[in-house]
């Protein structure tokens, strides 16, 4: 576990939760959860999941299906963090997944 400056998780490429400078989750332009290349979710300017070219959850460089972040950690941190929103659409995704 990397914690960087401002502390926090950083699982590098392939996914994780990075706080980046100031800690707590990357929220950019827009806010939202940002897990670097290779996968996790990431909300961009504006927000709301970045479906970009292929869609689905933003899967950068390298394939987030091989490398997938704990989801339930990310989900109670959303929902720690009162982002119900973004909480909502990741299990949504997952239950769509499993079928």
């Amino acid at each position: 576990m990397y914690t960087g400056p401002g502390g926090g998780m950083y699982a590098g490429p392939g996914g994780g939760i990075y706080s980046g400078p100031g800690g707590g989750l990357y929220t950019g332009p827009g806010g939202g959860l940002y897990t670097g290349p290779g996968g996790g979710l990431y909300t961009g300017p504006g927000g709301g999941l970045y479906t970009g070219p292929g869609g689905g959850m933003y899967n950068g460089p390298g394939d987030y299906k091989a490398k997938t972040p704990p989801w339930y950690v990310l989900v109670a941190v959303l929902r720690q963090k009162g982002m119900h929103k973004y909480a909502d659409l990741i299990e949504k995704y997952l239950k769509g997944r499993k079928a």
